[in-house]
């Protein structure tokens, strides 16, 4: 009896979108479905992948990098400041910037923070740990006339107001300098904190931290050092020993960059080599446990940009609440080709967004603003990048179907898509564990969507609600494991992705 050979009968299978996220941790045939190789400008939402939106130029003329952006908050009066070229810019009303304001720093990397003194003025208070630190009152910009034994006001840093005082880092040493309740200028005191810092270095950081400590809100002040040794202070006055003490020192990762800390909701988050830890549990574990790190899914990824750019300027984390977003700035370049690793406040899942090259980042009126070259950039704000289109790439978890050993080819691929347009959209497969990225360009030209009482009936396209886009487009990949490629341009639209159908045949086990 002759047995006539069945050719291999086509079938769909379907995937979600990578809802779970870039994972830079877990080997790849050991990734979840929901997980992504790469996950670039699709920002990884709760049902759904969203390609991420644009930018503005909200301040431009300035004539150079701007590596500073800084608020002044004073009763209803609030003020944007731009620092580039060494010099100062008014930018609160966005367009063209004027003449500086101030002139004649040696540099434009400050850090501030706003305060009211005892009659009832507030401040803006700047410094960089070379000028004499300065001071903004609504009008006018004055230096502040801050001393002390063996103090070089020159060398402050960092202003910080922790118990209705001011303080101070004082640049490359173990000191921090704080002034009289409520006082801006005036004498400084010094806490040295070389004597509990055993393993040396210098200060790069410090910041208030807010706790529950078992017997109600306490507010403590931390001392980060260059080689990894936190210091925590709890008390009213530094002056007093009945009402000042230290805490403890811990052991933690070496700090990336002055813009190391950042208060976020109930706790302080910290840059270092160990990723981006909360402080809460960083020093519960002193370093015992690395799935602490918000970052531990990416950690891989995090260790090599911190080997290769830790040094560079650019290291910043900030929290966009409208956006459930959490943003770690990395600087691959020093003023340029910066990345942003980014966090779904909700989820816990990343992805990294490029294209925005932030030298740093200010949430003003709830709004999140960036300092580039020659710009103050205001982000998430519009479906474009300047005018230029937004790319998202995605290599998804690479996956066998159910079928592990046996060998299966891939012939047609289908993203899911919602939009109010017509994306540009490249349906891919990579198989066996190739994470290389398809070469070919996508190209875009964006359609002028009519406005109600301006454009022609039955003449202009109209924008609306999200519309379903399912187009199959040919691929071609024969392995044991796949992983989809769903690549998009767009400008002007809104565009999701939800899933993706691809369809395979199977074969043997070979």
């Amino acid at each position: 009896m002759a047995f006539i050979a069945k050719r291999a009968v086509s079938g769909p299978v379907s995937l979600p979108a990578p809802v779970g996220g870039w994972n830079a941790r877990d080997a790849l045939p050991n990734m979840s479905p929901l997980d992504a190789v790469i996950l670039t400008n699709w920002f990884p939402a709760t049902t759904e992948c969203v390609l991420r939106s644009g930018y503005t130029r909200f301040a431009t003329g300035l004539p150079g990098q701007v590596e500073t952006l800084m608020p002044y908050a004073g009763g209803t009066t609030n003020r944007l400041f731009a620092i580039s070229d060494n010099k100062v810019y008014n930018v609160t009303s966005g367009g063209a910037v004027g003449a500086a304001v101030l002139t004649g720093l040696s540099n434009s990397r400050f850090e501030s923070c706003n305060v009211t003194n005892s009659a009832g003025t507030s401040y803006l208070v700047f410094a960089n740990g070379a000028d004499t630190p300065r001071l903004y009152d609504g009008s006018t910009f004055t230096t502040a006339s801050i001393t002390g034994t063996g103090l070089t006001a020159s060398k402050l840093d960092q202003p910080l107001t922790f118990m209705n005082r001011l303080w101070f880092v004082e640049t490359g040493t173990m000191k921090v300098w704080y002034l009289g309740t409520q006082a801006v200028t005036g004498a400084a005191t010094a806490i040295d904190i070389s004597a509990y810092a055993y393993k040396g270095g210098y200060i790069v950081d410090h910041a208030t931290w807010t706790i529950d400590a078992g017997d109600g809100v306490n507010d403590h002040y931390v001392i980060v050092t260059s080689k990894g040794q936190v210091v925590v202070f709890q008390g009213s006055d530094p002056s007093s020993a009945t009402t000042w003490g230290m805490k403890g020192v811990w052991d933690i990762g070496s700090p990336i960059g002055k813009r190391s800390m950042y208060k976020y909701a109930g706790d302080l988050l910290i840059i270092c080599e160990d990723g981006l830890v909360p402080m809460s549990q960083a020093l519960q574990s002193s370093r015992i446990n690395p799935k602490i790190s918000l970052t531990d899914k990416i950690q891989y990824q995090v260790s090599q940009v911190i080997s290769s750019y830790g040094s560079n300027f650019g290291w910043q984390t900030v929290y966009v609440p409208h956006l459930n977003q959490l943003w770690l700035n990395v600087p691959i370049e020093t003023g340029k080709n910066q990345q942003q690793y980014v966090m779904n406040t909700i989820t816990g899942a990343w992805c990294n967004y490029t294209g925005w090259d932030a030298n740093c980042w200010l949430i003003y009126n709830d709004l999140p603003y960036f300092g580039g070259n020659g710009f103050v950039g205001l982000a998430w704000n519009t479906l474009a990048d300047n005018g230029t289109n937004i790319e998202g790439f995605a290599l998804q978890a690479f996956n066998n179907f159910g079928k592990a050993g046996k060998l299966k080819r891939y012939t047609m691929s289908r993203p899911i898509l919602r939009s109010n347009g017509s994306p540009a959209i490249l349906a891919g497969i990579n198989v066996d564990f190739n994470i290389a990225q398809p070469t070919t360009s996508l190209t875009y030209t964006p359609v002028s969507y009519g406005s109600w009482d301006n454009a022609l009936w039955d003449a202009a396209t109209w924008g609306g609600d999200l519309n379903v886009v399912q187009n199959w487009q040919g691929i071609n990949g024969v392995g044991y494991y796949a992983a989809p490629i769903v690549k998009v341009a767009s400008q002007g639209i809104q565009t999701t992705w939800v899933g993706t159908d691809i369809v395979m045949e199977e074969g043997a086990i070979l």
